[in-house]
């Protein structure tokens, strides 16, 4: 392998941790014997096409300092190949670093990390969802949340995360069920009124939401939680539960564990690693071992869910 290693840079992330978090991860980089090269690209398009050139240049490794977002970028460039990817948590966000058990917010720790795996101890193969041509590592979300997500995107005031508080409470306001067609894997097509549906690969979404909470990364399967037809009421009450992952056992949830899924319901928007997919209908597959990560994969310590649509 290369001792080159490329860090791809998102300096605007988590409100400019990311150009912070930059060089105490390549100075680790560099005590442990690595040259690093630095990617940051004028814009999205251009950036990836930089993440892009530098993997088919054979690059060691292509680690991200940013975000989920940046996370998700970095995907579509080392998806499929042998080049791996590392994370340096250092958005908003960070399911996917939490999801592989990285540090956040701690740039030093994330870029020693990524050395000591270069240098044998780590590099796992995982999972990763994909829509057509698009990756994603986390959640694709659809439903209540990414109707959040859409009004929060429209807002120029307030910044951060206190934008996408207001954005959830508009909708709260706005709430009704959304009629579904969901075909799973097995081919039957079924007509459903639901608050949203989430496919994970990883466990959580929005900073550790954990609305898939026993996703498994290395499974080869989405886990897809349904959150039915229910209340203003109730939802304010199981929204709380998401962060422990104890509202999979609530009566308005059920859950299914799925190679792929196609979501159709009219005026949705699809969203995965919080970026946005376009319109549904869409249909997700699990790709098994897509892409080399620098990170050991925690055990994913299953518990018994219930399954089937109501």
């Amino acid at each position: 392998m290369t001792s080159e290693i490329t860090l791809f840079v998102n300096p605007t992330a988590g409100r400019g941790r990311g150009a912070h978090a930059a060089q105490p991860a390549a100075s680790a980089l560099r005590a442990a014997g690595f040259s690093v090269r630095t990617v940051l690209g004028e814009d999205a398009d251009d950036a990836l096409c930089r993440a892009r050139e530098a993997v088919r240049g054979g690059t060691g490794a292509l680690i991200t300092v940013g975000g989920d977002g940046m996370v998700n970028l970095a995907l579509q460039a080392v998806a499929g190949t042998r080049t791996p990817l590392g994370v340096v948590a250092a958005g908003t966000g960070n399911d996917f670093a939490r999801a592989l058990g990285l540090p956040i917010r701690d740039p030093a720790r994330a870029g020693e990390l990524a050395a000591q795996a270069l240098k044998g101890a780590h590099i796992r193969d995982i999972d990763l969802g994909r829509v057509g041509d698009r990756w994603f590592a986390t959640v694709l979300a659809s439903g209540f949340d990414s109707k959040v997500n859409d009004r929060g995107n429209r807002m120029r005031w307030p910044n951060g995360r206190f934008k996408y508080d207001l954005a959830m409470l508009a909708e709260l306001a706005a709430f009704r069920p959304v009629p579904y067609k969901i075909t799973l894997d097995d081919g039957e097509t079924r007509e459903i009124e639901a608050t949203l549906i989430a496919v994970g690969n990883a466990s959580s979404y929005g900073g550790g939401m954990r609305i898939c909470a026993d996703a498994d990364l290395t499974d080869g399967l989405f886990d897809v939680t349904v959150v039915g037809d229910c209340s203003r009421t109730t939802l304010v009450k199981v929204f709380p539960r998401v962060y422990r992952g104890t509202h999979l056992t609530h009566p308005v949830v059920t859950t299914h564990r799925v190679a792929s899924i196609t979501l159709a319901a009219d005026g949705i928007t699809g969203y995965a690693d919080g970026e946005r997919l376009g319109p549904l209908p869409l249909t997700a597959e699990c790709v098994r071992a897509a892409v080399r990560v620098l990170a050991p994969v925690p055990a994913p310590g299953r518990k018994a869910v219930n399954t089937g649509l109501q």
